[in-house]
């Protein structure tokens, strides 16, 4: 798939997930069989059947987490034979076979995805537990134009508000400021997030707090099979941003404090029908792990060989291959999030697949004053079903650089995490709903949901009224949504003079002494202010060196430092 047009590592193959990983054998690329002469393409492997399987629906702990099939027992999801691993016999058949290289293997697919040339494919075509192959990739990148890719700028942006900086709009835009004053940030839901690669997140400020609290789950790099993630494109670092980084007075995602698990699906070089194959693995090792919801930033409906793309009538629901994947996935209990593309502009127009999937949240995108953004993809699905579902901002939406900085964007890409986000934290609230259920209180909740209509869906979701629709003999209160009352230095870090407060209620109306100190105690600025009943001030212009500064805000009897970092 290609990135919406517009649009340590835990061990993902440890304790019993075991079955699929072992079946498809070591977590390193194969290497070329001395066999292999031809070209080499990457296929997919469908077999007849799962008949005598050492693998039983009521021992489920051979190939799921206990947090998998805590996830299906929560939701009343029974356990199916779509759920047991491939039959390890028919792995061994395939393994057997000089010149095939066995990549992954697929539960929900009773597939394998084998990389060979042609003549070993007609080897395994002649296996009697292969049903049909489907080849998924056709060599090597091509040079096809990608129209309307995801757009980042540049330029670093800050927000007008202190706590979340450039993120500020499109959180409170959903309800996900309120959330977060009510306790709610994504606290024990787990997120897995599927995209092209995630450069920074290892080392930048914005998502040290998910580092050392243990909130980074397992990685994996499908399109290399390794667990090198923190390369490639930055797109994924961006989308990840919208939910996870929390540096305040920078930036705060609308999950600042759920678990990811990130996985490199898509490969930008090129495009083939393989990127869907990598989405549908991706999808099922999340299942096992025990995943509540996934973030996909992604959508496919061209290739780099014309001959094999989709058509608006593909996207039924039906008939695209990562569709079918995100379909499973929702029917085993996690709520997918994709992006609808950014085609609203192009002659396509559509959704892109997996969008077109039932039972997922398809998410377009608006700008800042709730108009459809014009890349935003429209509706309907080609059997007439209402897509986007629901939509949020994904004109000039804030994200994080792999540099750690703050910058904007343009792209459903980004709409897609913010309310994956809203979302966690809203099921973090009502635990005791099933997916399904968070969707459909997420659709009611929306701004136009009594008339959705084929651009912004529902409209734009809301964490209050979806939760007083959920609990309507228990309302949140406006006691529970109160701003927390702190004090904060923005933008933080900084890279020009100007610097704003957030000022606590004790310290306003009265005068103010700031004072500016460096790292070795000594003044280097100092400024008195008015008093005032804002709850934010705009400091003297203050030229600094680079370097770690502590600003001392006195008001009376009252006095608070808080730290900062002047790049």
């Amino acid at each position: 798939m290609r990135l919406p047009h517009l649009l340590l590592a835990a061990a993902l193959w440890s304790g019993t997930l075991l079955a699929s990983a072992a079946a498809s054998g070591p977590l390193t690329p194969p290497s070329p069989t001395a066999g292999t002469t031809g070209t080499v393409r990457k296929h997919l492997v469908y077999f007849r059947d799962k008949a005598n399987s050492p693998y039983s629906t009521s021992q489920p702990s051979a190939y799921l987490s206990a947090r998998s099939v805590q996830r299906r027992q929560r939701q009343n999801i029974a356990i199916l034979p779509r759920d047991l691993p491939v039959n390890p016999s028919y792995v061994q058949q395939v393994k057997a076979v000089a010149g095939a290289q066995l990549w992954y293997t697929s539960r929900w697919f009773n597939a394998a995805v084998v990389a060979c040339d042609s003549a070993t494919l007609a080897q395994l075509q002649t296996l009697p537990c292969v049903q049909t192959i489907k080849t998924v990739n056709r060599g090597l990148a091509g040079t096809r134009k990608r129209d309307g890719a995801d757009q980042d700028a540049a330029a670093r942006t800050t927000g007008t508000r202190a706590e979340y900086g450039a993120a500020y709009t499109q959180a409170k835009m959903i309800g996900a400021v309120e959330m977060h004053d009510a306790g709610f940030r994504g606290q024990g839901m787990q997120i897995a997030v599927f995209d092209a690669g995630f450069p920074g997140v290892n080392t930048t400020e914005p998502f040290a707090a998910m580092r050392a609290e243990n909130r980074l789950g397992s990685v994996f790099n499908f399109v290399e099979k390794n667990q090198q993630v923190f390369l490639r494109n930055n797109h994924g670092t961006n989308c990840l941003s919208t939910m996870a980084a929390n540096q305040p007075g920078l930036y705060i995602g609308t999950a600042p404090q759920a678990s990811y698990h990130l996985y490199i699906t898509e490969d930008v070089t090129s495009e083939h029908p393989v990127e869907e194959v990598n989405w549908l693995i991706a999808a099922e090792y999340a299942d096992s792990v025990g995943v509540d919801i996934i973030s996909s930033s992604l959508g496919y409906n061209t290739f780099d060989y014309p001959s094999i793309d989709y058509t608006t009538s593909d996207l039924n629901g039906r008939t695209a291959l990562s569709t079918r994947a995100a379909t499973v996935a929702a029917r085993v209990g996690m709520l997918v999030v994709n992006s609808a593309g950014n085609e609203g502009a192009t002659t396509w127009r559509h959704i892109t697949a997996p969008a077109d999937a039932d039972s997922i949240l398809t998410v377009g995108a608006v700008d800042s004053l709730l108009r459809r953004a014009a890349f935003s993809s429209v509706g309907p699905t080609a059997d007439g079903r209402i897509k986007p579902n629901l939509s949020a901002m994904g004109q000039q939406t804030a994200i994080i650089t792999p540099s750690g900085s703050a910058s904007r964007g343009n792209g459903t890409s980004f709409s897609c995490p913010v309310l994956a986000g809203m979302a966690a934290g809203f099921w973090q609230a009502n635990p005791t709903l099933t997916a399904q259920q968070v969707l459909r209180f997420l659709e009611r909740s929306g701004s136009q949901a009594s008339v959705p209509n084929d651009e912004i869906g529902y409209g734009i979701p809301n964490f209050v009224r979806a939760y007083n629709l959920a609990n309507p003999g228990t309302p949140l209160s406006a006691a529970h949504a109160t701003a927390r009352q702190e004090l904060l230095i923005y933008p933080n870090p900084s890279k020009d003079n100007e610097l704003f407060l957030q000022l606590a209620e004790a310290f306003r109306s009265k005068p103010l002494l700031i004072r500016i100190f460096d790292a070795r105690g000594g003044l280097v600025n100092e400024q008195h202010l008015p008093a005032t009943t804002a709850s934010e001030v705009r400091l003297q212009p203050i030229h600094l060196p680079k370097g770690v500064y502590t600003c001392s805000v006195a008001a009376g009897k009252e006095q608070r430092t808080v730290r900062f970092v002047k790049l």
